[in-house]
């Protein structure tokens, strides 16, 4: 039997997309290994949202060689289709896939192991119209599962080079999204999240159904009983949106939405789509339907051009929100998009102390949510035991505080009321009210 081992660098995306090739080479019969040992086809799954991202990709790349230099090595995702020339140059690869044709990987595998030419399959993903379906019938976790709903971003944001790698906005057919989550609910999973490139903009090709009008069908299926979505724009909140939303007991109350900077000049060179008051906006009127809600978001600091005064007014703006989480990242020039070239690029040593300074208050903000938490009860997902030798499982609260409790039963992939009583470091502690 062969043996494949596969590697995922970048997004949940990514992850979900590699699961389905899993999954695909497992029904072909194959043996899925770890990656750090011997295989005879390795599969990396890329990412190019940053310089570093590709340097790592060749880096996991270069590691298969040294597990098998007979191997075939087969490269895809986003960094394949950005730069195909630059991995064939690479020794040992044997066969490149973008963005597109991964539902192809098993053939395309086989075929390569035939000859001794190298393959590319890296067509033009501006001209890709069709969502290419590469659904999931046996996750590997039991507790929650990801679907993707959506490829592809036309935003443009000045300093990202995904809508170059992931091409136009291509929306899964509902029946398809469907048909997967109630596969999901009969195998007793109850949580799902929607996820795909830019998940707002779902619909957009379609023109008659957007991503509210998924939530509320996914919401329908029986055995599901939580619904979450990955990243999404503040403008996909529209007057349609929120008018839907207090009805869907099953959506979560938790929302990423991305903001990157809090100043409104930032905003306009990044080339966001919103400014920082519509943003405000839609934060107060989600907290008006849901007061326990978590927000949490994206921050880029040290961008082209963010003067000392822009850098206080992100500071203040993100004080005053208060995210209940962040993710902040330090300024990388992606090489192909514009602002790799905008001029007054921000000094590396200025970039780490704003990062050091949206990390402190990052910190706080999240402590003064936790802590508001106490003495409430929550519906919690328990995930996994924390270690195979004790009596603790985590999980998850529905507004995104991973928890710990203590339980003499096994509670994996059960949801149970538990009174949050402490916060410990970045969690909190639980107590069971019933089982």
């Amino acid at each position: 039997m062969n043996k494949v081992a596969f590697y995922t660098l970048g997004c949940k995306v990514n992850q979900y997309e590699t699961e389905a090739m899993m999954e695909a080479f497992e029904n072909a019969g194959y043996e899925i290994v770890d990656y750090d040992s011997y295989a005879d086809i390795y599969i990396i799954n890329t990412c190019t949202v940053t310089n570093m991202g590709d340097k790592k990709s060749r880096q996991i790349i270069r590691r298969a060689m040294e597990h098998n230099p007979d191997a075939v090595i087969a490269v895809v995702g986003c960094y394949s289709q950005v730069a195909p020339d630059e991995i064939l140059n690479i020794p040992g690869v044997k066969l490149v896939v973008g963005t597109n044709e991964r539902s192809r990987i098993v053939d395309l595998v086989e075929e390569a192991q035939k000859t001794d030419k190298k393959i590319t399959v890296v067509g033009d993903i501006m001209e890709v119209k069709e969502f290419e379906d590469m659904s999931i019938r046996n996750y590997k976790s039991r507790s929650r599962a990801f679907i993707k709903i959506q490829e592809g971003c036309q935003q443009y944001c000045t300093y990202c080079i995904i809508p170059y790698a992931r091409g136009p906005v291509r929306s899964r057919r509902l029946e398809s999204i469907l048909e997967e989550v109630k596969l999901l609910a009969d195998a007793g999973y109850l949580e799902v999240v929607l996820t795909g490139i830019h998940v707002g903009s779902y619909g957009k090709d379609f023109g008659d159904i957007s991503l509210i009008d998924v939530i509320e069908k996914v919401h329908e299926v029986e055995g599901i009983e939580r619904i979450r979505l990955s990243s999404v724009e503040p403008m996909t909140f529209d007057d349609n949106f929120f008018a839907r939303l207090p009805h869907l007991n099953k959506l979560c109350r938790h929302f990423h939405l991305s903001l990157q900077s809090g100043c409104d000049a930032t905003l306009k060179r990044m080339n966001r789509k919103y400014t920082t008051q519509e943003y405000r906006e839609v934060v107060n009127k989600l907290r008006h339907i849901y007061p326990d809600v978590g927000i949490t978001t994206d921050l880029i600091v040290g961008f082209p051009g963010e003067t000392d005064e822009e850098f206080e007014q992100t500071v203040k703006f993100i004080d005053e929100i208060s995210f209940s989480g962040m993710h902040i990242f330090k300024f990388s020039p992606r090489k192909g998009t514009p602002a790799a070239k905008f001029k007054n690029q921000v000094d590396p040593k200025k970039k780490e102390e704003r990062s050091k300074i949206i990390s402190e208050i990052a910190r706080k903000n999240k402590e003064k949510f936790m802590n508001r938490m106490i003495g409430k009860s929550f519906r919690i997902l328990y995930e996994q035991q924390v270690d195979d030798s004790s009596k603790f499982y985590e999980g998850l609260t529905d507004n995104y505080i991973r928890v710990i409790t203590e339980s003499a039963y096994d509670i994996k992939g059960k949801i149970i009321n538990t009174e949050l009583k402490s916060v410990k470091d970045d969690v909190m502690v639980g107590v069971l009210e019933k089982i």
